[in-house]
C-alpha cells in the first residue's frame, strides 16, 4: 500500500504512515481514540524528552546501553525536548488512563529517530528498540506522572508566577495612584460608606499576592516525582539508584529542584499533588473573576453606568450600535477563570480515580492542569498589559456619587443616634436632596462639626469618630 509501512506489535501487524516517526502502538491508539483532537501541550512533550534523555544517560553510565545506541537516543530525546517532533505526538488526551499510549508514542518517536541517525530502517526496531532501549528502567505508570509534575512545575515557575507578579505590581501601582480619590463603597450592590479607589485596588493586589503564596505552596508536592516506581511502586526492572540519578539530571536541565517521591506507592496510586495544585489555580481563578467583574462594573457606562473608572478602548463593541465599546479584557479574563474552575472539577474527579496501585485519569488530569496554568499565565499577562495599566479614574464621577449617597448618614449615627440618622436618609431619598443638605436644614450639628463628620476622606481612615 502506497504511503504506509507495516509494523508489528504483540497484537499483530499494523499499517503506519510511511513518513511517521511513531510506530505500531501509537497507530493503534490513534485508531482506538478518535475522541477530541486534544493533544498534550509543548511543556509536557518537553518534559517527556528531558526524562527519556536523562534515562538514556544514566543507562549509558551504568552499562545498560552501549555508547553508540545511547548517543543516538540522547540526540533523539533532546530533539523531542526541543520541539522538533511535536507533530508526531498524535495520541488523543482521552485514551488509556495510565497514559501508556503517550509513553509509547514517545518511545517510538525517539527509537525511530535514533534508528534514522544510525542509518537503519525506520520502523524496524533495529538497532534501537522502543521498549528495550528507550523505555529501559521505566514504566508508563511512573513516566507519565513524572512528566506531568515536571511540566506543571516548569510552567508555574517560568510562566504563571511571573505573570501573577506583573499583575500584582500593576494593581499596587494603581492603588497608589488612586489613593486620593474617594468614592462610594458598595455592599449587596447597594450604596455603602465611602472608600478610596486606591483601597479597592489595594484589595485586588492583596488577592493576587495571596494567590501567589498559594501557588508557591503547591509547588512542594509537584517536586516529588514517581520515577522509580515502575509498574506498581516496587521499582521492578529499575536498577538501584537509577531514578535518583535521572531526577538529578532533570533538576539540572530545568534548573528546578525535583526529588523522588517519599512513597512510590502513593506517587503511582494517587494524584493528590495535582489536585492540590489545581485547587490553588482555582483559587486564583476565583480571585480573577472577582477583580475582572468589579473592574467592568466600575467602568460601566460610559454615561448610564457606574463610570467611576475608565477602561481602555480596544475595539468596536457592536455590529449594530455605532460607537459602542465593550470591556473585552475583563470578559476575556472571566472566561479564563471559568475554564480554570471547570478544569479543577474534572481534576477533582480524576483525583478519586486511583484504583489500587494506579490512578487511571492521568492524561486528562495532566492536560487540564497544564491548560489551567497556561490560561492563567496568558490571561493575566494580557489583562495586565491591555487593561490594568491603562485604567484611569473618573474623579468627578466618584465625588459626585459620594455626595449623593444616602450612606453618608452612617457617620451621623454616633452623634445624633441611629433613628435620627435613618430619618434624615429617608427624607433625603424622598426629596431628592443630599444627606448634607437635609442635615444642614435640620441643624442637627453645628456647621463646622457637620462638615467634619461628613468629610468623605475621614470616613475611609481608621480611628476617625463615626467612621
Amino acid at each position: 500500500m502506497d504511503g504506509v509501512r507495516v509494523e508489528t506489535d504483540s497484537l499483530g501487524p499494523v499499517s503506519v504512515p510511511a513518513a511517521a516517526y511513531y510506530g505500531a502502538q501509537t497507530q493503534r491508539a490513534v485508531d482506538n481514540f478518535p475522541i477530541s483532537g486534544l493533544r498534550f501541550p509543548r511543556r509536557f512533550i518537553r518534559a517527556l524528552g528531558l526524562l527519556k534523555r536523562g534515562c538514556a544517560q544514566i543507562n549509558l553510565e551504568s552499562g545498560g546501553l552501549d555508547e553508540k545506541t545511547a548517543a543516538a537516543i540522547l540526540q533523539a530525546a533532546g530533539e523531542v525536548a526541543e520541539g522538533k517532533f511535536d507533530e508526531q505526538f498524535v495520541v488523543d488526551i482521552f485514551q488509556t488512563g495510565s497514559g501508556t499510549s503517550t509513553n509509547m508514542n514517545a518511545n517510538e518517536v525517539i527509537a525511530n529517530r535514533a534508528i534514522e541517525l544510525l542509518g537503519g530502517e525506520v520502523g524496524s526496531k533495529k538497532p534501537v528498540h522502543p521498549n528495550d532501549h528507550v523505555n529501559m528502567g521505566q514504566s508508563s505508570n511512573d513516566v507519565i506522572p513524572t512528566a506531568i509534575h515536571v511540566a506543571a512545575l516548569e510552567a508555574i515557575e517560568r510562566d504563571l508566577l511571573p505573570a501573577l507578579a506583573e499583575m500584582r505590581d500593576a494593581l499596587e501601582e494603581k492603588s497608589r495612584a488612586f489613593d486620593s480619590i474617594v468614592k462610594i463603597g458598595r455592599t449587596h450592590l447597594q450604596d455603602a460608606v465611602p472608600v478610596r479607589l486606591g483601597q479597592e485596588f489595594g484589595g485586588y493586589a492583596a488577592m493576587i499576592r495571596e494567590g501567589i503564596r498559594r501557588v508557591h505552596s503547591c509547588r512542594e508536592g509537584l517536586r516529588e516525582l514517581a520515577l522509580g516506581g515502575t509498574a506498581v511502586g516496587t521499582g521492578l526492572n529499575a536498577e538501584p539508584g537509577f531514578s535518583e540519578a535521572v531526577i538529578a539530571r532533570i533538576s539540572e536541565d530545568t534548573r528546578i529542584v525535583f526529588r523522588q517521591a517519599a512513597n512510590l506507592f502513593e506517587a503511582l496510586g494517587a494524584r493528590d499533588a495535582v489536585v492540590e495544585a489545581s485547587g490553588a489555580l482555582k483559587c486564583v481563578g476565583c480571585s480573577l473573576m472577582k477583580i475582572a467583574n468589579d473592574i467592568r462594573w466600575l467602568g460601566s457606562g460610559p454615561r448610564c453606568g457606574i463610570g467611576e473608572i475608565l477602561i481602555p478602548d480596544l475595539q468596536p463593541g457592536s455590529s449594530i450600535m455605532p460607537g459602542k465599546v465593550n470591556p473585552v479584557m475583563p470578559e476575556m479574563l472571566t472566561m479564563v477563570a471559568a475554564q480554570v474552575i471547570g478544569n479543577d472539577a474534572a481534576i477533582t474527579i480524576g483525583g478519586q480515580g486511583g484504583n489500587f496501585e494506579l490512578n487511571v485519569y492521568m492524561p486528562v488530569m495532566g492536560y487540564n492542569l497544564l491548560q489551567s496554568i497556561e490560561l492563567l499565565a496568558r490571561g493575566t499577562r494580557t489583562f495586565t498589559s491591555r487593561c490594568i495599566r491603562g485604567l484611569e479614574a473618573n474623579r468627578q464621577r466618584c465625588e459626585e456619587m459620594v455626595e449623593k449617597s444616602l450612606a453618608m448618614c452612617t457617620a451621623l449615627a454616633p452623634r445624633i443616634g441611629y433613628d435620627a440618622a435613618a430619618a434624615i436618609a429617608k427624607e433625603a431619598y424622598t426629596s431628592g436632596r443630599t444627606v448634607r443638605e437635609v442635615a444642614r436644614e435640620k441643624r442637627v450639628l453645628p456647621e463646622d462639626e457637620l462638615n467634619a463628620v461628613l468629610d468623605p476622606r475621614r470616613m475611609t481612615e481608621p480611628g476617625i469618630p463615626g467612621a
